[in-house]
């Protein structure tokens, strides 16, 4: 349960889960688990946890060909057609184009066999980055684990201390009334007796006077 408080948009929260009970009760996790959900549709994350990370370069491995291709499925062009299969020129020119493109895939391919040879100091200095940074998010999480666990430690703690505090005052509440419905019965006790006394103290007068009357 929770009430608003005096200050705008500050909530006050009453209820002690490590001290009440009745979590236990059919429906009770359903309902609890609803409210998380919708908190968690309604909660818009304010922190880029990955600010600390370099961008992505996802076009590193595009070839020319693919970036053409891209380009023209981005400009929603069709693609072209062999509508000129009977000009010489046309094919020469593709004839052409492949021997550059298997051109390439060689250099290409050399350049793979110098990086193998050559470039494993480049993934070496990479590896020992990506190790740093998982350390360094490793700590992180710890860090934030160990806060979430004092947090919930102190939590704990201080409704622990306030159910105590509220059972020592409703047995002194529960006393206190005992000793007011004690107090009252004594009264109409007390009531009782003092009416007894007077009528047996007015009877008694009656017969005093009675007495004397008859002795005049």
């Amino acid at each position: 349960m929770a009430g608003t408080g005096l200050v705008a948009r500050e909530v006050v929260v009453d209820a002690l889960p490590y001290f009440d009970q009745g979590y236990e009760a059919p429906g009770v996790k359903e309902v609890a688990v609803a409210l998380v959900e919708e908190e968690t549709r309604r909660y818009r994350p304010t922190k880029n946890y990955l600010s600390y990370l370099t961008a992505p370069d996802y076009s590193a491995f595009e070839s020319d060909i693919m970036r053409n291709e891209f380009e023209r499925l981005a400009a929603r062009q069709p693609i072209e057609l062999l509508s000129q299969k009977n000009d010489i020129t046309a094919w020469q020119e593709c004839v052409n184009n492949s021997m550059a493109q298997l051109e390439h895939q060689t250099v290409r391919t050399e350049n793979l066999e110098l990086m193998s040879q050559h470039g494993c100091n480049a993934w070496k200095v990479y590896n020992e980055n990506l190790v740093h940074m998982i350390e360094h998010a490793q700590k992180e999480l710890q860090k934030l684990r160990k806060h979430f666990q004092d947090l919930n430690s102190q939590r704990k703690n201080m409704q622990l201390t306030a159910g105590s505090k509220l059972r020592e005052m409703e047995s002194n509440w529960v006393s206190l009334v005992s000793k007011n419905y004690k107090i009252e019965w004594t009264i109409v006790q007390l009531e009782n007796e003092i009416y007894q006394i007077m009528q047996q103290q007015g009877e008694a007068n009656k017969e005093n006077i009675r007495q004397d009357f008859r002795r005049d």
